[in-house]
């Protein structure tokens, strides 16, 4: 799975690196870096869309709540969307285009979420029940940002007028984890590959399911174990992200 990770890249930045648009709000939360991002955190999303009908498709930078929200799901009273049920932060690769929540995203709104890593935990059984988890980062080795395979939909509330702006929502895609990943933990962020970015984010053609069954840019992967600071979502800064001390082997 993939529930907390770090993201230290400016949505203008990162617009001109990857010849993006950046439609992102100005202001928005996630414009400053953030290396403990929470489920329903304001953050970044690539996706690839149409200014006019005919128009060739462009790859744009949106701000989007994590945690896709349905455009099923009902008005609260507040005017908000009701999220009383589960945080749909994660969906399994294998579960994408037949479940309810996320089969119609599939078919045209899929995104990518830039990061410069996520964080995992790892039980230690050797240690007794009430020994904690140990938190491990998972990064770019090569220092780029890693981009996840996700999906996105919009949502506006109960009789709001079709020119409204809608909330923007998103999820992270998962599999199955692979090499010294699966050590750690059983699922990951699926990742893509530079080149498969645009054949991913197309709006206009059906979901690559080989896409869905690969590991992306698994090589470029490290990892390493690091302070318990991470696991309050009060902490925020780099020190998050540095070696434990001392840093300890996986092998």
């Amino acid at each position: 799975m993939c529930g907390r990770f770090a993201v230290t890249t400016d949505p203008a930045l990162l617009a001109q690196k990857i010849e993006a648009i950046d439609e992102s709000a100005a202001g928005a939360p996630s414009d400053a870096a953030n290396y403990n991002v929470a489920p329903t955190t304001t953050i970044s999303s690539v996706v690839k869309r149409h200014a006019e009908p005919e128009d060739d498709s462009t790859r744009r930078i949106r701000s989007m709540r994590w945690g896709l929200i349905p455009p099923w799901v009902k008005t609260a009273e507040g005017g908000g969307p009701d999220t009383k049920g589960p945080l749909l932060i994660n969906a399994r690769a294998d579960k994408v285009t037949t479940s309810p929540a996320f089969r119609s995203s599939a078919k045209s709104k899929r995104c990518l979420i830039p990061m410069d890593g996520w964080y995992e935990w790892k039980p230690n059984p050797d240690a007794g029940k009430k020994a904690g988890k140990t938190p491990f980062y998972m990064y770019g080795a090569d220092g780029e940002p890693l981009f996840m395979a996700g999906l996105w939909t919009t949502w506006r509330p109960q009789g709001a007028p079709r020119d409204a702006p809608p909330l923007l929502s998103c999820t992270i895609i998962t599999t199955d984890a692979a090499g010294p990943l699966a050590d750690i933990h059983d699922r990951m962020p699926l990742s893509i590959s530079a080149p498969d970015w645009d054949r991913w984010l197309d709006p206009d053609a059906p979901i690559d399911e080989g896409l869905l069954r690969g590991h992306g840019d698994l090589d470029r992967i490290a990892i390493r174990e690091v302070s318990r600071l991470v696991n309050s979502v009060r902490n925020n800064g780099p020190e998050l992200i540095e070696p434990a001390e001392p840093e300890a082997s996986l092998f």
